[in-house]
């Protein structure tokens, strides 16, 4: 099994937390973002037709987007599960989940920022207030979710689960992009928690091996 990666993404950090937790082995890809790699044509032909990491390969099945690789691992590797299969509870995780890979990351990756430079000009103090505005206002949301349905350390019992993975790389990306994260106690609280998990703390982005800093 080979997952694209590179060490930065959020969407990558995710998968990584996944195969930790379930201690599946996979063979590391790098995939530099920055320079470009994801939109090299053997990439998107042979690997990713979203041109984007992760990528997960194992064996002849290919797939490109982190909430299916993290479904596929579920599926095939039960345990532990990150997806509840009681409906309330499956309900609640997948909510907060879409809220983070859905509503805030999408507007804050780096196609976006470099867009935000390369297209339309903005100076980096424009960037900063919107990457600090959409951090904001989904954090937010997250933090009133967890208001009303937390039920244990992590964002839902007493086990990681999906939106655990999704969680703690939303918050380290908005703790590097120098975000107040002071805002939202309930989910710093779950983040603690997660980077005291041998899982979660070999999925950090310093922990890869292409790491070159932030």
């Amino acid at each position: 099994m080979d997952l694209h990666s590179f060490f930065n993404s959020s969407a990558s950090y995710r998968v990584r937390i996944a195969l930790a937790l379930k201690g599946v082995p996979f063979d590391y890809v790098s995939v530099n973002i920055r320079n470009g790699e994801h939109r090299e044509a053997e990439y998107v032909e042979r690997i990713s037709a979203s041109a984007s990491v992760p990528a997960l390969v194992d064996g002849e099945l290919a797939l490109g987007q982190s909430l299916d690789i993290l479904d596929y691992l579920d599926a095939r590797y039960p345990e532990p599960r990150l997806i509840p299969v009681e409906t309330t509870r499956r309900a609640r995780v997948l909510e907060l989940s879409y809220l983070i890979a859905c509503d805030i990351h999408p507007v804050n990756n780096l196609r976006i920022l470099k867009y935000l430079d390369t297209v339309l000009h903005v100076t980096p103090d424009q960037k900063g207030t919107w990457y600090k505005h959409w951090i904001a206002e989904g954090m937010s949301a997250v933090e009133r979710m967890l208001a009303k349905h937390r039920d244990g350390p992590w964002c839902f019992g007493d086990t990681p689960t999906l939106a655990d993975c999704c969680l703690v790389p939303q918050m380290a990306n908005a703790q590097r992009m120098g975000c107040e994260l002071g805002h939202y106690p309930l989910s710093l609280a779950v983040y603690r928690h997660a980077m005291a998990h041998p899982a979660f703390d070999a999925a950090q982005p310093n922990r890869q091996p292409d790491f070159v800093g932030a």
